[in-house]
Parts: structure tokens; sequence; C-alpha cells
């Protein structure tokens, strides 16, 4: 052989190696592990990364990964309370196409999700995946009770003494229901495992694993405890149930999941619904008075510390270079945690929007939204486009090279080419609702509610007009209505709006019924 022609050959076999090289370091990127983090009840402005000059609580954990990924400044949840955006972040379809028109899925209720309704987690499955659902599930199941044990799950009567205790017909009863598989709950949605609490503030007191309650309730949940925005509801709990242990054990359950997942080199998918900083406050010593602020402060960076715990997680087994991590939230701040009181010292949790939790107001759904995954998404990025908690089905099917079939993922457009750098709309609109069911429709700038007021909790607004038109690109706090002013795009984005609710879609594709009729704003009112 030449020495030329054994030139050729090294340089061919050193290109082939190299080309095996990339090869087996690409491989993961096609199975990268997920994880989902939903906070509960956490504002756009509590976070300093999204509130440097009115934001007054360190979130230093959460404030990192923000740097480390990708920030979206128009993020939205598709409600402004707890369930209905939950089920849209795991559907990738809006939750007022179902019965859920209005606010959250009640006490001991039914399954939100239907049994051949593809979420994160099926989709996930289908692929190999180990999948986990830790934290608050508040999506219903099929509670195995009959309709003359109802009434003997709560009080008919909130009882505030200490010493209320349950009848023994109660107790019986008790035994009865929380002995049997709970169905229709995470582990039939697309789960292989689920630990945590239904709904933290709401009976059974009591974790929930699988199919099952850890333990049997015996006792009534003590009236203090219905007290400072702890439990809002009394019912069933466990004996010595103490709320500040939820967080805590959510944190071991998820960290446990990862280095296991980790260690079987299995790629997983972990959605991770945090109960707090929601009620109940049940802050821990450690963290009681740090923000020198109030409670729901001292909460906020509880949960922060919660999160970069997580997050620790995945260093220390070795995936986090390839996992795809997603914070959020379900809604914007609460009202009642006295946030009139933190606005007095500094801190508006809202930021620079109005309105709160339950609002159709930009405050009531506009949330955290990050992403970071590191050998994808450039670091300390930050996006101004307009996205949905319903984009998150259609992005992980193009992480997995999946196409949706049309009854899937109805409302989700995929974040990949904004994930990938690309600054150019995915979505042509968006609609989030108020926990009345009023919609909030965006077009571009343009906000479209059919309705005067928030909608929701929040007090004032333009109440002289029967719809609001803003234009958010100048006036992102809702202050000037201009629906008066600009008929024809109010009759537009009216029009918009009907043909999202008519299509049963606001993707491409073959049009979907909706489960239910959906509910029309502004309402008709009654001829005198």
């Amino acid at each position: 052989m030449k020495p030329l022609h054994r030139l050729h050959f090294a340089l061919l076999f050193s290109l082939i190696a190299c080309c095996a090289c990339h090869a087996v370091a690409a491989q993961p990127l096609s199975k990268p592990n997920i994880l989902v983090i939903l906070a509960d009840d956490l504002g756009y402005g509590d976070l300093h990364c999204y509130n440097p000059e009115r934001g007054k609580i360190p979130t230093p954990q959460i404030d990192k990964l923000a740097s480390q990924g990708m920030r979206f400044t128009d993020g939205h949840s598709s409600s402004g309370v707890c369930s209905p955006s939950r089920y849209t972040l795991l559907t990738g379809r809006y939750h007022w196409r179902t019965k859920l028109q209005s606010g959250i899925v009640d006490m001991f209720g039914a399954p939100l999700i239907a049994p051949d309704r593809m979420t994160i987690g099926t989709l996930a499955q289908k692929q190999g995946y180990r999948t986990a659902c830790i934290g608050k599930w508040h999506l219903g199941w099929d509670w195995p009770i009959t309709k003359e044990q109802r009434p003997l799950l709560s009080p008919s009567k909130q009882l505030t003494s200490i010493g209320a205790v349950p009848s023994p017909h109660q107790l019986a009863a008790w035994r009865e229901i929380f002995s049997k598989p709970i169905a229709g709950g995470p582990s039939t949605r697309g789960f292989d495992l689920y630990f945590g609490t239904d709904v933290p503030n709401w009976p059974p007191f009591c974790f929930i694993e699988n199919d099952h309650t850890l333990g049997i309730p015996t006792e009534l949940l003590s009236g203090e405890y219905l007290l400072n925005n702890q439990a809002s509801k009394q019912g069933p709990a466990l004996k010595n149930w103490k709320f500040e242990g939820i967080l805590p054990a959510l944190g071991d359950r998820a960290t446990q999941f990862i280095t296991d997942s980790a260690e079987k080199k299995t790629p997983f998918l972990l959605y991770l619904p945090l109960t707090a900083p929601h009620t109940p406050l049940a802050v821990n010593p450690q963290w009681k008075d740090k923000s020198h602020l109030n409670l729901y402060a001292d909460f906020v960076m509880e949960t922060d510390a919660l999160v970069g715990r997580v997050l620790d997680a995945l260093e220390k087994s070795g995936v986090a270079d390839n996992t795809l991590v997603l914070f959020t939230s379900d809604n914007g701040c609460a009202p009642y945690i006295d946030v009139k009181g933190l606005e007095k010292k500094g801190h508006f949790p809202s930021g620079p929007l109005r309105g709160y939790k339950a609002d159709a107001w930009e405050g009531g759904h506009r949330v955290p939204f990050l992403v970071r995954w590191p050998r994808e998404v450039k670091a300390g990025s930050v996006c101004h486009q307009l996205v949905s908690q319903a984009d998150f089905l259609r992005t992980v099917a193009d992480v997995f090279g999946v196409t949706l079939p049309d009854n899937a993922g109805e409302d989700s457009f995929s974040l990949m080419p904004l994930l990938k750098g690309g600054d150019k709309p995915i979505r042509e609109s968006a609609v989030s609702a108020s926990i009345q069911g009023i919609p909030a429709l965006r077009s571009g700038s343009w906000k479209y509610i059919p309705a005067p007021g928030s909608g929701g909790w929040g007090t004032g607004g333009d109440q002289s007009q029967p719809v609001q038109l803003y234009n958010l690109a100048n006036d992102l706090g809702e202050t000037k209505n201009l629906a008066a002013a600009l008929p024809e795009k109010v009759a537009e984005l009216k029009a918009l709006l009907e043909k999202l609710i008519t299509s049963g879609r606001s993707t491409p594709g073959t049009a979907q019924k909706n489960d239910v009729k959906v509910v029309r704003y502004p309402r008709p009112t009654l001829a005198k």
C-alpha cells in the first residue's frame, strides 16, 4: 500500500471513529429525562429573576435555574386557578373544552382527565420512560364512596373546637372507604408511580401512594388547623397529621425517584406538582421569619430551597446535562395571603401585572415559565414570545420525534423553535380563564376579556363597558380599556374566540368536538 493510500485509510478510520464517538455521545439526546416542577400559587413577581426591582423574597435556587436556561416572560397557565391549569399542562388541551367550565374539581370529585386522553405521562410511557407524579394531584379520582357515606366525610358545620371527634358511624365509614383502592388517579393517567396529597388543605389529611391512602384516617382534623391560612375544610385525618411534613416528604420521594432512575439507567419523566407556596402555609422552623416579610414569603423561600434540593439530585446522579427541566406555576399568587401587607413592605407578588389568583387579568395566569436543557437551550436566554403550559405536550412529542394524533394536544404548540433560539411566534393566540370561567383571549399583544372587571376575586376595573380590550405592548398593567374606541378589534377578537371554541382546537388539524357545550361570554341577559 502506498504511503498516500495508508494516509487516506488512516484518515478514513479516524473519521469513522470520530463519527462513532459522536453517535455514542448524542445517543442519550434521543431520550432525555424530563422534570416538570409545578409550583402552587407562586406569583409572577415572587421570583427575584422576574421582579428584581419590586420583589423582596430571595429565591436563589430558582434564579440559578433561570440563569442556566431560558426564561419566558409571556408564559401562561390556562386558568387563574388550580385544577384547570393542571389539566391543560398534562393534556395540551384547554380545560374549558371539558365539563369544568368554571371553578375547580370538588372535594372527593371525579376524574377530570378522560381515561383515553393522552397526557405527558402516557406519551412518555409509550417511549419506554419510567414515569412518576409526586405531589398535589387535584384532578379527581373515582373515590370508593357511596352516596350515603359522602355526608360522613365532613361535618355539616365546621367544628373549630380543638377537641372535635368523629362519631363511631363516621369511623366505620372511613375504615371502609380508605381501606379500598382509589381508582381513576395518576396511576391510570400515565404515571407508573404516585405519591402525594390530593389537595393538602382538604381531606383526606394523609398521603396517598399509587391507589391507596397510607394509613386509615381516624380523627377529625382539629379546628385549630382551620385558622391562619392552614386547612380550608375539615374532614378525616391521620392521628398527629402535620402539614409541615408534606413538602419535605415530596422532596424525599422526588430525589429518591431521580436517584433510582439514574441507577437503573432508565429515562424518566417526573411530574412534581408541589403543594407550596399554596396554603396550608406550613413553614418549617428553620424557615420561619427568614424573609422578614410574612409567613407566605417564608414559604416561598422554603419552596425555593426544595427546588434546589431536587435539582441537586439531578447533579449528584449525573443526569443533569441530559434532563429537560420545566419550572412553572399553576396560577398567580393568592390575594388572601396578605398581599396588601406585602405590597406595603415593597414586595409585589404580581410584579408589574394587574390582579392575582383567580383573575382574568394578567396577574391571575401569567406565570413564571423556565426551561433548562443544557445540551439544547442557551444558558441565560430570555424569550418574550407568547407561550402556554398547553405547549408542553407537543414539545415532549417533538423531543421524542412523535407526531401527535388529531385527538391529542389540540391546543399545544411546540416550544422547540424557541428553545433552539428562534424568535418567531409559535402560536397566534392563547386563552386563559378566570375562576368564574370568563376567558381572556390573547392575539399578539391584544387582549380581549368579554366581561367587565377581573372575572375573579380582584375588585375594581372598568365596570362601565361590557367587555375589555387592552394592548399589552404599551399597557401591561391593563389600565386603559380600548373596547369603546376600537369596536372593530373587539369584533375581530370575539370572532376569533368563537372559532377557537367551535373548531375544538387551536392547532392545525381535523376539527374536534368539545366534551360539552362551551359557555359563551358575555352571558346573554334575560329580557325584562
